[in-house]
């Protein structure tokens, strides 16, 4: 006779059936059920994060305050003075071309802000410019397209 799986059988007492607890003083496991005496783990169910009527840590801390608008718009700036030292010979510059040359990052829009001087022509691209940013780069005899 060849051995086959279903002949298989654990080895005498390697099995032993589980303990039904609270079920009475004549088998293992009656009275407190494995549960210990008195206090909260021997009545019913608590809360895993129950912290025994303390204020619970979630509720300690500070809520957030205030209103997040969704409409706001948010830019990535660039300064003159910036832009002076990227193209010292002036020419065109494009989001594209700041992305290259890592003044900003892709993604987001752009703005050009007049802080520093520009002496050179520079015929820039971008998605908004401050005021003072566009009469210096006109008055530099620059360009300034709003995309």
């Amino acid at each position: 006779m060849t051995l086959k799986a279903h002949h298989l059988r654990p080895a005498p007492g390697a099995h032993t059936p589980k303990t039904r607890v609270g079920r009475g003083e004549g088998g293992h496991g009656g009275k407190t059920a494995g549960r210990g005496t008195k206090g909260t783990g021997a009545r019913k169910n608590t809360p895993q994060n129950f912290q025994g009527g303390q204020m619970p840590l979630h509720m300690q801390m500070p809520k957030f305050r205030g209103f997040q608008n969704p409409f706001k718009v948010s830019y990535q700036v660039v300064n003159l003075d910036r832009l002076a030292a990227l193209y010292p010979e002036g020419g065109r510059v494009s989001i594209e071309d700041l992305i290259i040359k890592g003044a900003v990052r892709d993604g987001y829009l752009v703005k050009v802000l007049g802080t520093g001087e520009i002496n050179v022509k520079l015929d820039i691209t971008a998605d908004a410019f401050s005021a003072a940013a566009k009469a210096k780069i006109e008055a530099a005899g620059g360009t300034v397209t709003v995309l």
